[in-house]
């Protein structure tokens, strides 16, 4: 994980902080990120002997505790987040952050700009509705929890953007979550039919194109709807997100071109992965084995 994310190299908190110290008591901590791209940047960080100061940011914050006690005022209250407990921050908030224990705590967050999940949140309940709203700020919420997993796991920075696909899908499930979490929006979405056709031929062009990446505007042209539409009624007659459903037939190339023998880094370049790296990320996460070890047991000494 550590690898796709950039290491901050700005003003305050950012520059202060040393992966070397990470995790030593005292250690002011480390601090990562990636993007924003398309309205979404992810950061992963440690903290310690820090804390951040009274701020405010103009987009959604989700993010969850990974280690430690992650201490915060919000809302003229203070809150503690445990590990594997769900933070949401909403738009234009004030709110500080700093560790509730010696130990220091670590987080990864996503940032996403409220006017994606507006448009993601629309697609979901079938109607103009208000963004969502999460009354209290640490809450445990499997929906959200996996959003974050599954961005910090598709979005391959650097060497090369996260996937169009992937955001749409990221964007996506967060809504669904917020959605979940907002007493006056949840279990009140419209029950609405799916364009089939439509969806029969978004899924042919994704089978005929899992030699590269797609870009969001492609699929929406083939289906004749918007992402986030397409997102919804992909998962409800599918089972899941359009970018997963590219991402494995991607690895059924990747599994076939092993089997015949090729070098991994070209296998990568032949299924469109940013770098073998990538590759070996997302076939790992799939099969649980690396696309080395999968090689051997293939083709034993």
């Amino acid at each position: 994980m550590s690898e796709s994310l950039e290491r901050g190299r700005g003003a305050g908190l950012e520059g202060s902080c040393s992966a070397a110290e990470g995790g030593r008591a005292g250690a002011p901590g480390w601090l990562r990120r990636a993007g924003p791209h398309e309205g979404v940047e992810l950061l992963q960080a440690w903290l310690g002997g820090v804390a951040y100061e009274t701020h405010r940011h103009d987009t959604y914050t989700v993010c969850v505790t990974d280690s430690g006690v992650q201490q915060f005022d919000y809302r003229g209250e203070a809150w503690n987040s445990l590990p594997g407990q769900v933070v949401v921050l909403h738009p234009d908030e004030p709110h500080d952050g700093r560790p509730g224990s010696v130990e220091g705590f670590g987080y990864r967050a996503v940032y996403v700009e409220p006017g994606q999940i507006a448009e993601a949140a629309r697609a979901i309940r079938g109607r103009s509705t208000p963004l969502p709203f999460v009354k209290a700020p640490v809450l445990d919420s499997p929906v959200l929890a996996r959003a974050i997993a599954a961005a910090f796991r598709d979005f391959s920075l650097p060497p090369a953007p996260p996937e169009p696909l992937a955001l749409d899908a990221g964007v996506h499930e967060l809504a669904r979550g917020l959605i979940a979490a907002d007493p006056a929006l949840r279990g009140n979405a419209r029950c609405r039919a799916c364009d089939l056709p439509a969806l029969e031929r978004a899924r042919r062009y994704l089978d005929e194109a899992r030699t590269r990446v797609v870009a969001s505007h492609e699929l929406e042209a083939v289906a004749g709807h918007s992402r986030y539409e397409l997102a919804r009624q992909f998962r409800q007659v599918y089972g899941t997100s359009p970018y997963r459903y590219l991402l494995m037939r991607r690895l059924e190339l990747v599994r076939a071109r092993i089997a015949a023998g090729a070098p991994l880094a070209d296998v990568a370049a032949d299924a469109g992965f940013a770098d073998q790296a990538h590759m070996s990320r997302q076939f790992k996460a799939t099969t649980g084995l690396t696309p080395a070890l999968y090689r051997r047991i293939l083709r034993p000494a």
